[in-house]
């Protein structure tokens, strides 16, 4: 946590508080959600993951200009997990 988090976390939670005081089951209508992209060529975006491998990470892999990829989209709230395939 950041020295500016204590802040941001009790507005949120002020927030929070009142408006569950208007609607009692808000927090039912909360909806986390989240997406991630595999390339079916085996390509993984270094950025957004950690690989751990014994293997040389130096090894130059060419990969094509526009592989194909599938995307992921998933979501959670109260009434179960939505996802969905692209």
């Amino acid at each position: 946590m950041h020295q500016n988090d204590h802040q941001a976390t009790r507005k949120f939670v002020e927030w929070a508080q009142n408006e569950i005081a208007v609607v009692p089951d808000f927090h039912k209508r909360i909806l986390f959600s989240d997406e991630a992209h595999f390339w079916l060529n085996g390509y993984v975006n270094k950025q957004n993951c950690r690989i751990w491998t014994e293997a040389n990470p130096q090894v130059y892999v060419e990969t094509p200009l526009h592989p194909e990829k599938l995307t992921v989209w998933c979501a959670l709230w109260a009434g179960g997990i939505l996802l969905q395939k692209r």
